[in-house]
């Protein structure tokens, strides 16, 4: 379908939507259309522009300049409200749920009109089945996995009978099995008409579902394709406008045991968190361990007990053959034990502290940024200017807050203000969620590095492909017992689809 066609039919049709802020323009020019019934992947690295255009679709964000028309009539939603009174909706790639709240007041709270009670339980309980997401409008959030808090943001949209729904990395959080029913929901709602943004960095998830591409670079549009004649290389290659680096990796035979767990249990100092049970395990020095698992099952309940920020109630950690059971995190930290958890603001970065601010958090110990309680501000403000110019963070400067970063760049500011500090066990839970292909390669080859030059890192992650490529070992968390580790080379799906259900001895190897 040529250009003209396609704007002659479109549902959504952007001109020359242009948005700057302070030492950026977030989106220069951008025109192109969404036709009904189309799923439209966008698609750019990190801080392309992505975030800024859907807000501005979305009603979040006011454009400095350009237009838009929606089924042949302005657009120019003031907020969001204005947006879905309009058929547009979103859901977005971090969730908007109370955990105290039940499934129908969750939802209920999403809406601008929401219907009686009664009525509107029997509607999620009719729209649910309806798109193959059945949901209990009764259960409390706080009681759902990462996959049915998922169905309750998008049972939320279908209820508002959208046109157009946008969405923001949406199979993040889902096994395998989770996403074909999700894309089974995607093209019921796209042969009656809907019309999907998809905004995802799974390039094969991108062939394999959209219909039409529209690709950002630097804020640009730089070029359209349709998906599913282009290879996930070819579009990431489109996407960075540049050759991409596939992660190597040199053979080498592990050292002795850096980090070991014996029996540790810790209660979740979460109400809906997942307790961890029995927890044993060894890393040895330049070695890279998988943990696997569909989210909830302890995977943060395991990064905190190895920060030191949760407390082993039995058990016994050690580092380099050290107990460090009882230290607190600092400590451990300046013993070599590093970690970067998966929530990026507010846990693994302050939103409104600058970047030098933010390395000097977890680097303060290490790269002796602190001398008889006096900070060496200039110290820190290099050790950020590192970070950046190593891991590529797209950012006017480290005076920046860590909050104006898209979310992949502020990944990669995560991710390499600890590599950097060259961590004997670097402990990572979700190290390129969010991240664009190129920089998600780059943090992987970071990693193998790491491991390559002596380390001990663990790999926490929902990404089994990521885990396939990065670890030498592979094992999974489930209601928080982990599984026998097994070796990566030649393990199959059906294992691991047996080790995340929950076996845990041998059997499932």
């Amino acid at each position: 379908m040529t250009g003209d066609t396609r704007h002659q039919n479109a549902l959504l049709t952007l001109e020359g939507m242009t948005k700057a802020y302070p030492g950026v323009v977030a989106n220069d020019q951008v025109s192109f259309s969404i036709l009904p019934g189309e799923v439209h992947a966008l698609l750019g690295e990190n801080g392309a522009g992505k975030s800024t255009l859907v807000k501005m679709i979305y009603g979040l964000v006011k454009p400095d300049a350009g237009q838009m028309t929606l089924r042949g009539e302005s657009f120019a939603p003031v907020n969001p409200a204005a947006a879905r009174s309009s058929g547009v909706t979103m859901v977005f790639q971090h969730f908007s749920l109370f955990d105290a709240l039940s499934v129908a007041e969750n939802i209920s709270l999403g809406m601008d009109n929401p219907p009686d009670r009664r009525v509107l339980s029997a509607r999620i309980r009719e729209v649910s089945q309806a798109y193959g997401l059945p949901l209990d409008p009764h259960r409390v959030v706080g009681d759902l996995s990462a996959g049915e808090r998922q169905r309750v943001e998008i049972i939320r949209c279908l209820l508002q009978d959208p046109k157009l729904l946008i969405m923001d990395e949406p199979t993040s959080v889902l096994t395998p099995q989770e996403v074909d029913i999700l894309f089974k929901t995607l093209r019921k709602l796209t042969a009656e008409g809907t019309a999907i943004l998809y905004i995802s960095h799974k390039l094969e998830e991108i062939r394999t579902l959209c219909e039409h591409a529209t690709v950002l670079r630097l804020g640009k549009v730089v070029d359209t394709c349709d998906p599913r004649e282009k290879s996930a290389r070819q579009l990431a290659e489109m996407m960075v406008g540049d050759t991409l680096h596939v992660p190597s990796r040199e053979a080498a035979d592990p050292g002795p045991v850096a980090l070991s767990m014996t029996d540790v249990s810790m209660k979740s100092p979460s109400e809906f968190g997942t307790d961890l049970r029995n927890i044993s395990l060894e890393v040895r020095k330049g070695e890279v361990l998988g943990i696997g698992g569909v989210a909830g099952n302890g995977q943060d309940e395991l990064l905190a007990v190895l920060s030191g920020e949760g407390r082993a109630q039995t058990g016994a950690i050690t580092l380099g053959g050290d107990d460090i059971t009882l230290l607190h995190p600092n400590a451990r930290r300046a013993r070599g034990l590093l970690t970067a958890p998966e929530e990026r603001l507010g846990h693994s970065a302050a939103p409104d502290m600058s970047l030098t601010e933010n390395a000097l958090l977890t680097g303060a110990v290490r790269e002796k940024l602190v001398d008889r309680g006096f900070l060496k501000w200039g110290r820190t403000e290099d050790f950020a200017r590192r970070i950046i110019t190593a891991f590529d963070v797209r950012t006017p400067g480290p005076d920046n807050a860590a909050g104006s970063l898209s979310g992949g760049n502020l990944q990669k500011f995560v991710i390499g203000r600890e590599v950097l500090q060259r961590p004997d066990v670097l402990v990572v839970n979700q190290p390129t969620w969010g991240v664009d292909a190129s920089a998600a390669a780059a943090i992987r080859q970071s990693l193998l590095d790491l491991a390559h030059h002596g380390a001990a890192v663990v790999v926490i992650s929902q990404d089994l492909d990521e885990l396939m490529e990065v670890a030498d070992r592979f094992t999974a968390l489930n209601e928080g017992r982990l599984a026998d580790p097994v070796p990566t080379q030649g393990l199959d799906v059906e294992t691991i689809g047996l080790m995340m259900g929950g076996v845990h001895g041998e059997t499932a190897a």
